[in-house]
């Protein structure tokens, strides 16, 4: 008897089709039908559909005649060359408009059917930006889930996230009122197996319209050779049919959330009823999805950013305090709180110069022993993590919950120097829908007796209690305990030549990233224009576009237009620290004047007064002073456009050898909470939001006063800002 894992179904090449599809398969080089799915004659129309193998769809020109029309067949020798890359285009055959999709794959090009329907409860937005808006990650996938209720309106939503061990998690849902909800609820790896985690890759939207309804055969003289990855329409494997018959739906639809190329996860679709969904409206899905999945991605990069920087500012700190001391044990001893907290932990335990010292909730010194000799022993890196240290070794080391978790660092292991971080047992609870225990049963297949897996029958909430486990370790905790072992490095006199190499690599790295800011910077503007050139064209060669059509464009020449200003700042912070300067003494009062003119027309505020009081000379760099006026001045008309009376004004006092200029606006202020990020890249306040802008700019003049001897500070209140330029005197 044969055992079959989920794992090992092969649902790639299911000899079937679903039977809202239609599909004809091609040979990619003679053109000649090599396959095609049963129900073709259903909607061509051909007496014997047998002859058509070995044959072009040209010796069949009244059949096929508004497929051979196409625009997509005529143009088969040059669109195929790459896999999956789909072209779509609708046709009319008798008196029924289908979509037709044809793609590559393998040696076979495929021709997809379906047929079109209109969406009438259809209502979706044009603000594609708004997935950038919102505040955390959180309200980002109820966004999407809103956003595509309006498209494809199933009975229960959900974004479906892949955890470490393949299993998977319900983190935002949108249900119709009579369905019991399954948010936070987990599910086994083994519903949705590896195979089909690489299908998702391949194939990023995925529609079951009616699991009730009998497959479509493919008729091929070599069926097995058919790999069905992208095709639409890809039948569906019995058990996983079974599998959402079990969970009380008729239909499902999935849109994979691929973050930085990796299948993060599901957008995940459930009917009671049959269901299907228009080509258009899924592609439209898609791109939603995709919007979503960016601003995800976006957002945590941003929150990782700002991590790393408070990580580099505690670092600095530490490194401080680790230099006050004469010995690697004195350092690390007097720092242990700060240490054990860099990681999160809820003990340290520091073994030095035959020595051990603990902080926080460790194990006894005993135990501490036996850990270190486990280590040494069991253990090549010079790093060990583990969560789950109590339920694995908790009986042979007789260990407690004090030490559920570890994370050993061998400083330098002969001489054992070793830190040991310790994470107290974590009570964890997961909430399964329905048991996630993998239940096996005989099914006859062709001829054959086999066990296979089978599909759960209750869904209902299967509490595990889980015990020997901490809580993660995350991937932050990971660079923390990196930023500690660089920090060790760096301050043990012994190790200069590891010090020199990694501050030559750290060298490599800041001058690699400064290229490419300034690379992708410059390189990217003329894609740009092109694209906003044809934005323009497009909307001037409509005959007669609708209102609609020219808000959709006009969205487009708009977010174009952001980009491209976000790519001049990101080359203007790249030039501000490369370009050769050249100190002068500079007049600024038609410097300002002129930057006061253009500002009023950029941001459409005539009315505001500007006042410009003394403005005495300084010293500085042409270029980089108009830069740095432009930039300031530029946020101050901005910020207080929306005020009644708009009113900036500006000064410059002489102090000893300093000349300060301030410009001050009646604004919307900066909280005081934005204070330590305010000259930090792409910060923006919390209160800017309706203003555009990307928080380049204050980075750049941060970094421009500093190239050129000066210094940049603000002072704020509710009522307005006001910035201070000090600039040397001449």
């Amino acid at each position: 008897m044969n055992f079959v894992e989920c794992h090992e179904e092969p649902i790639h090449i299911p000899g079937y089709i679903q039977s809202f599809g239609y599909l004809i398969g091609i040979d990619a080089e003679s053109h000649s039908i090599t396959f095609f799915s049963k129900n073709i004659e259903d909607i061509f129309n051909i007496e014997s559909p047998e002859k058509l193998f070995d044959k072009k769809l040209t010796e069949f020109p009244e059949v096929f005649k508004t497929v051979i029309d196409s625009d997509i067949y005529r143009s088969l020798p040059n669109f195929t060359r790459r896999e999956n890359e789909t072209f779509f285009d609708k046709i009319f055959i008798g008196d029924k408009q289908y979509h037709l999709s044809a793609f590559r794959s393998k040696s076979n090009i495929f021709l997809e059917f379906e047929k079109v329907l209109v969406n009438p409860h259809k209502q979706i937005s044009n603000k594609y930006d708004n997935f950038y808006i919102v505040d955390n990650d959180q309200e980002i996938w109820d966004l999407l889930l809103n956003t595509l209720s309006k498209i494809v309106n199933y009975d229960r939503m959900m974004v479906y996230k892949f955890m470490m061990d393949g299993s998977g998690k319900v983190v935002a849902e949108k249900t119709n009122d009579n369905l019991e909800s399954y948010l936070g609820l987990h599910y086994p790896e083994s519903d949705i197996p590896i195979q089909a985690r690489e299908l998702y890759l391949k194939k990023r939207k995925r529609i079951f319209s009616n699991v009730h309804s009998e497959p479509v055969p493919l008729l091929s003289k070599n069926l097995e050779s058919i790999d069905l990855t992208y095709s639409t329409s890809r039948g569906m494997s019995p058990i996983h049919g079974q599998y959402i018959k079990n969970s009380g739906a008729s239909s499902s639809f999935s849109i994979s959330i691929i973050i930085d190329d990796y299948l993060w996860g599901l957008v995940t679709c459930q009917n009671s009823q049959p269901k299907h969904i228009d080509l258009e409206d899924r592609v439209q899905a898609g791109i939603f999805t995709a919007l979503a999945s960016n601003a995800y991605s976006s957002f945590k990069s941003k929150n990782e950013l700002n991590y790393r920087l408070k990580l580099n500012e505690k670092s600095a700190h530490l490194k401080t305090e680790f230099l006050k001391y004469n010995s690697l044990l004195d350092s690390l001893t007097e720092n242990k709180a700060e240490i054990r907290d860099f990681l999160e932990a809820d003990g340290l335990a520091v073994i030095a110069e035959e020595k051990i010292v603990t902080e926080g909730s460790t194990p006894d010194v005993a135990t501490i022993e036996k850990i270190t000799q486990w280590a040494h022993q069991y253990t090549e890196d010079s790093i060990y993590l583990s969560r789950s240290f109590l339920k694995d070794h908790g009986k042979e080391l007789g260990l407690d919950e004090r030490a559920a978790g570890v994370v050993i660092y061998f400083v330098e292991r002969s001489k054992n120097n070793v830190l040991i971080w310790f994470r107290r047992e974590f009570d964890e609870h997961i909430d399964w829908a329905g048991n996630p225990e993998k239940k096996i049963e005989v099914i006859y297949q062709d001829g054959q007796e086999k066990q296979m897996v089978s599909p759960r029958t209750s869904f209902k909430i299967f509490t595990e209690d889980i015990k020997g486990n901490s809580k993660r370790w995350s991937s932050r905790n990971i660079a923390a305990l990196q930023a500690v072992r660089d920090l060790i490095l760096e301050t043990s006199h012994k190790n200069y030549n590891t010090i020199k190499r990694l501050n030559d690599e750290l060298k490599k790295v800041n001058e690699e990233l400064d290229s490419f800011s300034y690379t992708i910077s410059h390189d990217l503007g003329t894609p740009l224009t092109v694209m906003k050139l044809n934005a323009q064209m497009l909307l001037k060669t409509l005959a007669d576009p609708s209102e609609k059509s020219r808000n959709k464009i006009n969205s487009i020449i708009e977010e174009i237009d952001s980009m491209a200003e976000m790519m001049h700042d990101v080359l203007q912070l790249s030039r501000a620290k490369h370009s050769e300067i050249q100190l002068e003494s500079l007049e600024t009062y038609q410097t300002i004047e002129k930057i006061i003119e253009n500002a009023k027309i950029t941001f459409g505020t005539p009315a505001s007064e500007v006042v410009i009081k003394e403005c005495p000379e300084v010293l500085a760099d042409k270029t980089m002073l108009h830069q740095a006026f432009l930039n300031i001045i530029n946020n101050a008309i901005k910020y207080s456009s929306q005020q009644e009376n708009p009113k900036v004004e500006i000064e410059g006092t002489e102090d000893g050898d300093m000349v300060i200029y301030r410009i001050s606006d009646n604004g919307i202020g900066i909280p005081k909470e934005n204070k330590h990020k305010m000259f930090k890249i792409f910060n923006r306040m919390d209160n800017a939001k309706k203003f555009k802008g990307n928080g380049v700019g204050l980075s750049i003049v941060h970094r421009i006063m500093r190239r050129i001897g000066g210094s940049v500070d603000y002072e704020s209140s509710p009522n307005g800002t006001s910035f201070i330029l000090t600039f040397k005197k001449p």
